[in-house]
């Protein structure tokens, strides 16, 4: 039999039980990091796994143009800090990437877009982390996941920063990482996040050309991307619960009647069928050809899931001061 004892200002003491900590080591004792939070299953377990290893864990959230996906990602990024890591003050820095998308759009082909977002998020990040005085950024990338993530188009991310990039998840599988997401509270969140409205490319890259990837990169004005950190807004995590329950939802539509116009925002050619007037306006254009609409009829924007039109919904209501816009989530 083994009984276990420890000795405390001169009590010895029976230990009777035993509970699992985090291991790893205290917080901050490693420096500081920052991590590319999307407030998925990913990003929020990569940046578990570095609280555990004691870095003092800071977030960068890159803003598509919605408010509801910002709010996720502060709901999710208090959490962690305030289960983990509450004994050290971060920061969540919110980058509006809106701008960015657009001139994706303009300047790079197709099968790039998904890479060539993910190099300025980085640049992006390393500006930020700069700036902050931080020396890495963690990322929740996982080989093969998807298509920006084959070890060649790894590569060539890393190229757009020299700083230090940890990805903790890089060999794990899937389930191994809903796994810990369910172990550590996360996945409530991660289940119902907004995917941000990022560049869904037509056969995308899988094995991208360095030569290629450095032309392409030659295209984009990086004007915009300097714009877009200079832009960039950063709060204390403790004080993103009062941020977060300022904003209300959108409303969200399920039948239509005539006063209703509906904006496909997917950008497709073959625009939705519906009851009433349809326009096909794709979210990366929205933000301006929006303003050219009469401001007398009301507006439903539509997408396949529902996610992208509450977030530019949301966008258009805060941002531009338009009531007139809803969501339309079909039945």
């Amino acid at each position: 039999m083994t009984v276990r004892i420890e000795l405390i200002n001169n009590q010895l003491n029976i230990i009777t039980k035993k509970h699992k900590g985090l291991s790893g080591y205290p917080i901050g004792t490693q420096g500081d990091i920052l991590s590319l939070m999307s407030g998925g299953f990913d990003s929020t377990v990569a940046s578990y796994l570095t609280m555990k290893r004691g870095l003092k864990t800071h977030f960068i959230f890159f803003n598509l143009g919605g408010i509801a996906h910002e709010i996720g990602v502060k709901q999710v990024s208090f959490y962690l800090w305030n289960k983990f890591g509450a004994s050290h003050r971060v920061k969540i820095v919110s980058v509006p990437f809106d701008d960015v998308l657009t001139e994706i759009f303009r300047s790079t082909p197709e099968t790039y877009m998904g890479v060539t977002l993910k190099r300025l998020m980085l640049m992006a990040s390393e500006k930020v982390a700069k700036e902050m005085e931080i020396d890495a950024l963690v990322t929740g990338e996982s080989v093969a996941q998807v298509s920006s993530q084959t070890l060649r188009n790894l590569a060539l991310i890393d190229q757009a920063s020299s700083m230090l990039i940890l990805r903790p998840l890089a060999t794990m599988n899937k389930p191994d990482i809903i796994d810990i997401a369910n172990q550590i509270g996360t996945r409530r969140f991660a289940e119902n996040m907004p995917e941000y409205c990022g560049v869904i490319s037509k056969n995308p890259i899988t094995h991208g050309s360095f030569k290629r990837m450095e032309r392409e990169a030659k295209r984009f004005d990086y004007s915009v991307l300097d714009r877009a950190v200079e832009e960039a807004k950063s709060i204390y995590v403790d004080e993103v619960i009062d941020d977060v329950t300022a904003d209300a939802p959108i409303e969200v539509v399920s039948k239509l009647t005539k006063d209703y116009v509906v904006i496909d925002i997917r950008g497709e050619e073959q625009g939705i069928e519906t009851s009433c007037e349809t326009l096909n306006i794709p979210f990366y254009q929205l933000k301006t050809e929006f303003k050219k609409l009469p401001q007398d009829r009301e507006y439903l924007l539509y997408c396949e899931k529902g996610v992208m039109s509450q977030l530019h919904a949301q966008y258009l209501r805060d941002s531009e001061k338009r009531e007139n816009v809803r969501v339309y989530r079909p039945l």
